[in-house]
């Protein structure tokens, strides 16, 4: 027989449960992952929003996510276009070539939410990728204020890619906002991205969006997919040592911090006279390869562009010969992933860095530009030089206007199809005459010149293939090499090292000499992997 108490209390117990019960339903419902309507799963990819450019005369993507099977309708500059979203719920829909111009706002819907972006431009849309020389803003350039406060061009918009590294390609990445150019947000533009847009529209007067991809410190592999790596058995060094730089980790971890330990200790100026101390390579390091692929140019795919600039190779220089079909597989590669042909791609060559060399020698840095100049055997490629324009004590040149002036001169032949000298002389052939060589040149432009005095960092060589610094004379569009000591030349080479101070070639159009060398003997940075 049950008492009224029994009762009472199971009665109370069976209204906790359900209570529980209750509570416990309503929290699973409204987390995130139940309380998603399709409202909320409706969205454009990060790249899209306010300010934007899209780029003209090119078939337009626009992409995202949605409740599986939904209609998603795209409006802009009195196009209609439509699409379903996929068993996913991913999204593609293709809009028709434009003409430049603008501002528009383009409305995305589901039927049921409605997105709307505004100030949208339809311009040229460049990617600027590479390391730090790239990532450095107009806030460090030279001449701050007064770029600053001419910075008036609202049609010039930039948007700075997260930076993350990835394990895996990812489309998703962080929004980031699309900045309108003016003297308040000009500081935070990539300074040579910048002022490479700036000459553009100067010339062109088409809107110019920036996407700025680049960190500093990564080398060229990080910006390469896995596959590109693992298809030449010359760049599986690169992934071996990464695989063998993730298994030490632990231990290499250790060791760092316990050297943080005794560092902090030193007084700031002991401090100062050790080198920098860098973190042991893991799994989402900055520096692995392909982890910036994955998660800063692949999530891009496939926004349409006019083309790309490349800023890096510092961190290459001591893998030069490596750098020859890096470099080339990546381009190659970016453009097959865009599927938009070959694409302009603008290298900016190292600038001059470090003590110059008190006698001619072989040089990591002068192998890498040579390694960038090869590049240009590539279809729509081109280079803007910075050899005469760096600072032998800073690895980061201020002078970014120079580079973005040569960069758009660049462009304008390669992209534009304007009939103008974009290059300084650069190495075509040579002959031995008697004890001096004659060097021949491409890209003379309206002919040779010597910049302040004569002609500086020339180097030659006999037969017993050890260079001595050299006499030069320009001779018509050519340029004459020998030092009497050298009876029997056989090679010369001009601003082969890191930093050749002084050196003059250029043609009448001011753009400086390529870097070269007539030899093609075995460098310093032949056997590196």
């Amino acid at each position: 027989m049950k008492t009224a108490s029994g009762t009472l209390k199971k009665r109370i117990v069976t209204g906790m449960r359900e209570i529980f019960l209750s509570v416990f339903l309503l929290f699973i419902l409204s987390s995130p992952v139940f309380s998603q309507t399709s409202a909320d799963l409706f969205k454009t990819h990060a790249l899209f929003g306010d300010n934007m450019v899209l780029q003209r005369d090119r078939k337009v993507p626009v992409w995202g996510t949605a409740a599986p099977g939904e209609n998603i309708v795209v409006k802009i500059n009195g196009q209609e276009k439509t699409a379903k979203s996929d068993d996913k719920g991913n999204w593609l829909v293709w809009m028709n070539p434009s003409k430049a111009g603008g501002p528009y706002v383009m409305t995305i819907s589901d039927g049921k939410k409605n997105i709307e972006f505004k100030n949208v431009m339809y311009g040229d849309v460049w990617i600027c990728s590479g390391q730090s020389n790239m990532a450095m803003t107009v806030s460090r350039c030279k001449d701050l204020e007064k770029e600053k406060a001419e910075a008036n061009y609202p049609a010039i918009r930039s948007i700075t890619i997260p930076r993350v590294s990835s394990g895996a390609p990812d489309k998703n990445m962080k929004s980031s906002p699309w900045l309108v150019c003016s003297p308040e947000t000009v500081s935070g533009f990539g300074g040579a991205a910048y002022f490479f847009a700036r000459d553009l529209y100067k010339e062109l007067k088409i809107p110019m969006g920036i996407i700025n991809s680049s960190i500093g410190g990564t080398p060229a592999e990080a910006w390469t997919a896995v596959e590109v790596l693992e298809a030449d058995p010359e760049f599986a060094p690169i992934l071996e040592r990464f695989k063998s730089a993730v298994a030490a980790y632990p231990e290499n971890k250790k060791k760092y911090d316990a050297e943080m330990e005794k560092r902090k200790q030193l007084s700031p100026e002991e401090q100062k006279k050790l080198r920098r101390l860098s973190h042991p390579m893991n799994v989402g390091d900055y520096r692995a390869p392909c982890g910036l692929y994955n998660a800063m140019i692949y999530p891009l795919l496939p926004y349409a562009i006019k083309g790309a600039i490349w800023y890096q190779g510092e961190s290459n220089a001591g893998r030069a010969y490596q750098y020859r079909k890096l470099l080339p597989a990546m381009i190659s590669d970016w453009r097959k992933k865009w599927g938009q042909g070959d694409f302009p791609f603008l290298i900016v060559q190292l600038a001059s860095y470090m003590k110059p060399q008190d006698t001619p020698a072989d040089n990591s840095w002068a192998e890498l530009r040579e390694a960038q100049t090869m590049t240009l055997k590539l279809p729509e490629t081109a280079q803007a030089l910075a050899i005469d324009i760096g600072d032998a004590s800073d690895i980061h040149p201020k002078n970014k206007q120079d580079v973005g002036y040569r960069l758009s001169l660049a462009a304008l032949k390669k992209a534009y199809g304007k009939d103008i000298v974009y290059s300084g002389p650069s190495y075509k052939s040579m002959t031995v005459e008697g004890d001096k060589i004659r060097v021949k040149f491409d890209n003379i432009g309206g002919g040779l010149i010597s910049k302040n005095g004569e002609l500086k960092r020339f180097s030659i060589a006999g037969e017993d293939k050890k260079f001595v610094w050299a006499n030069a004379k320009i001779d018509g569009d050519t340029v004459v090499v020998w030092n009497d000591n050298v009876k029997k030349p056989i090679a010369a080479r001009y601003a082969w090292e890191a930093n050749p101070e002084g050196c003059n070639l250029y043609n009448k159009e001011a753009l400086p000499a390529v870097p070269f060398r007539t030899d093609d003997w075995p460098g310093v940075t032949r056997q590196a992997k």
